[in-house]
C-alpha cells in the first residue's frame, strides 16, 4: 500500500533513516496507529477522567514510560472524539511524539515560557500542565482561524495562565529580546510524519519546494525565538517532519550564525529514535546535530524531529 506515497518522498526517507529499518518504518505509514491521548490534570483528578472513560465503555492502556498518556485501539477513535471528557478538556486527542518537545523542555512552575507556534495549542495544554498553571505562558499564532482554535482548546483545558497573540512569530524576538526562561518552537513544517498511505491528501502539498518555503520561514522563527530566550535559559526547537532541510539545516544555520548556542542533549527513551545527521545532500554539517534527536514512526507514534538548545550566560 505504500507504494502510492510520492517515490521521490520514499527515496528521501530512506536516505534519512538507517538503513536496516527503513522498510518497517515504511510500512508504518500503511497500518492504522492507536488512538492516544492525553489526561490532563488541569480539569479535574486523573483517576477521575479514566473512571469517567471507563463507564463510557473504554478501556484506556498507559502508553509506556509516560504518566499521562494512555492508548485506545484505531477503531475507538471516533468514539472517543465524541466522548464527554475529550469534549471538555479533561482529556486531549495527540500523537505521544508530540510529548517528546514538551518532555525535554521540562518547564516549570512559575516561569515565563514562549510557545512560538502554539495552534493548535497541545504543547500549550501539556506545558500548562506541567507548569501546575503557575506561572506565565505566552502563545503565538499568526493565523487567525488557528489562533481562536488554540483559545478555544486552551479554555477548554482549563489553562489559567496563558497569554495569547495572534502575531507573525518572526516578530517576536524583535519585541520581547532576552525574556523568556524557556521557549517551545514546534515549527509550522510540511508535515511528512502526517502522511497516511490510503490518504493523498496528506501528502498532495508536498514537493521539494514546499521544504524550501517551510525552511526559510523556519530560519527566521529560530532567530525569532532565540533572540527572545533570556541568556541561561533553554529552547526546543521541533517539528513533525523527517526533512533534513526543515530540521538539523535550521539547526546548523543558528549554530553558524550564533556563538551563544549550546546544543544539550535530546534523548527519548520510549520509542525507536535516530541522532541528528551531519551531513545531507553532499553538505557537512556540524558534529554537534548528533546530540539532536528524530524519533521514528511506529504503531503509536508517528515521527518528529527535537533538538534542545541552551543559551550561554555570556
Amino acid at each position: 500500500m505504500t507504494d502510492a506515497i510520492p517515490p521521490r518522498l520514499r527515496e528521501r526517507w530512506r536516505t534519512i533513516w538507517p538503513a536496516d529499518q527503513a522498510d518497517a518504518l515504511l510500512a508504518t505509514f500503511a497500518t492504522p496507529k492507536d488512538t492516544t491521548f492525553r489526561v490532563s490534570s488541569l480539569r479535574a483528578p486523573q483517576a477521575d477522567t479514566l473512571e469517567a472513560l471507563r463507564a463510557l465503555g473504554f478501556d484506556p492502556q498507559p502508553v509506556a514510560g509516560t504518566t499521562d498518556g494512555f492508548s485506545l485501539p484505531p477503531s475507538d477513535r471516533d468514539a472517543l472524539v465524541r466522548a464527554a471528557p475529550v469534549i471538555d478538556g479533561r482529556a486531549y486527542l495527540q500523537d505521544p511524539a508530540s510529548w517528546v518537545p514538551v518532555h525535554l523542555l521540562d518547564p516549570q512552575p512559575g516561569e515565563e515560557i514562549l510557545d512560538l507556534c502554539a495552534a493548535p495549542g497541545g504543547k500549550s495544554l501539556q506545558i500548562a500542565d506541567r507548569m501546575q498553571n503557575r506561572g506565565r505562558l505566552a502563545c503565538v499564532e499568526a493565523i487567525r482561524d488557528r489562533f481562536f482554535r488554540m483559545k478555544s482548546n486552551l479554555d477548554r483545558g482549563g489553562v489559567k495562565i496563558a497569554a495569547l497573540y495572534m502575531k507573525d512569530g518572526r516578530h517576536v524576538g524583535g519585541a520581547v529580546p532576552a525574556r523568556f526562561d524557556r521557549v517551545m518552537l514546534d515549527a509550522p513544517c510540511s508535515s511528512e510524519a502526517g502522511v497516511e498511505a490510503d490518504n493523498p491528501d496528506t501528502w498532495k502539498h508536498w514537493s521539494e519546494r514546499k521544504l524550501a518555503e517551510c525552511s526559510r520561514k523556519q530560519h527566521g522563527l529560530i532567530r525569532s525565538a532565540w533572540t527572545a530566550l533570556k541568556p541561561g535559559g533553554t529552547m526546543v526547537y521541533a517539528t513533525c517532519t523527517f526533512a533534513p532541510e526543515e530540521d538539523e539545516l535550521v539547526i546548523d544555520g543558528l549554530l553558524r550564525e550564533r556563538d551563544d548556542v549550546e546544543v544539550l542533549e535530546a534523548r527519548w527513551p520510549w520509542t525507536a529514535t535516530q541522532p541528528g545527521l551531519t551531513s545531507w545532500d553532499g553538505e557537512a554539517l556540524d558534529p554537534r546535530l548528533t546530540r539532536t534527536l528524530r524519533v521514528l514512526p511506529g504503531p503509536q507514534y508517528g515521527g518528529f524531529f527535537c533538538a534542545l538548545l541552551r543559551k550561554s550566560d555570556d
